[in-house]
């Protein structure tokens, strides 16, 4: 099925897929707490599109997500809680959004300095987790941008801890990646990269681009996503500005209290994240 750019299914008129939400909603039946805020009309619609808007299909992947939400708890994992695995700047969501409003997570996996599957996995939750609040009103998408500049075989990624990312990404986030741009893989990736395609369904793979930098086309294709003023000079924009470990952590404890305050996370003018005073409520 194609999207419009509005988000619409090209197959299905918006009447149609509102009477699929429905229908998976009185499949849930009656939800209480969290999973009541988490199961918004906009999340549901996700988790259809996900599936095809096959009912039944979207149901056990919601009702899995939503059993994954209650043990897991990613609204509670906050930055004291993952502040070793980001010490590198190896994941985090950047200070800008692309020019559509998604936001946007950077990662380095050259940048690697722990062993520990668990926390690694906590860590991406949280950055996922954090660039979910930070989307204007309209957009529930993110792009991730992976810079390989540095990259070897001895900083790859285990293969458990890529297959769990993989099923986070697509299963507990469904519809939430729009674009994965892998930018100046080296050749030995290839190997990686046969190991983790099966992990990944045909709509997520279908969202990686690779993109190299001394082909005609990279600078075309960020210059199409990003304002180059914003966008660092390791990907070919103008920004010269390095991630920085104090600064972000001070960003992101203020996210975590925010958070908490239940107000949404909107970008300002200098490029950092603040809340709004409007109301707000979180969904998936």
């Amino acid at each position: 099925m194609k999207k419009h750019a509005s988000g619409h299914d090209q197959s299905m008129t918006p009447a149609e897929e509102q009477a699929k939400v429905r229908e998976l909603r009185s499949l849930l039946g009656t939800l209480s707490g969290r999973s009541l805020l988490y199961c918004s009309d906009d999340c549901l619609a996700r988790y259809l599109r996900a599936r095809s808007w096959h009912v039944k299909k979207a149901e056990k992947m919601l009702n899995e997500a939503l059993k994954w939400r209650a043990s897991y708890k990613p609204e509670e994992v906050k930055w004291n809680d993952i502040m070793k695995e980001a010490e590198t700047g190896k994941v985090y969501r950047a200070d800008f959004l692309d020019k559509f409003g998604r936001s946007v997570i950077v990662m380095r996996p050259a940048n690697q300095n722990t062993n520990d599957h668990h926390a690694q996995i906590k860590h991406l939750v949280y950055t996922i987790e954090n660039a979910i609040m930070s989307l204007p009103p309209g957009q529930d998408q993110m792009v991730w941008l992976i810079d390989f500049k540095g990259w070897s075989a001895r900083k790859a990624t285990p293969v458990a801890t890529a297959r769990e990312a993989a099923y986070i990404l697509q299963t507990m986030y469904p519809e939430r990646l729009s674009l994965a741009i892998l930018y100046d893989p080296p050749k030995l990736f290839e190997t990686f990269w046969a190991l983790v395609k099966p992990f990944l369904d045909p709509k997520t793979f279908r969202k990686v681009k690779f993109v190299y930098s001394k082909t005609p086309e990279s600078s075309k294709i960020f210059q199409e996503l990003f304002e180059m003023d914003k966008l660092e000079t390791a990907f070919g924009g103008s920004n010269s500005n390095t991630f920085n470990f104090v600064e972000y952590g001070n960003l992101m404890r203020e996210d975590d209290i925010n958070s908490r305050s239940s107000r949404p996370i909107v970008a300002l003018s200098e490029g950092y994240f603040r809340t709004a005073a409007q109301g707000f409520t979180y969904s998936c």
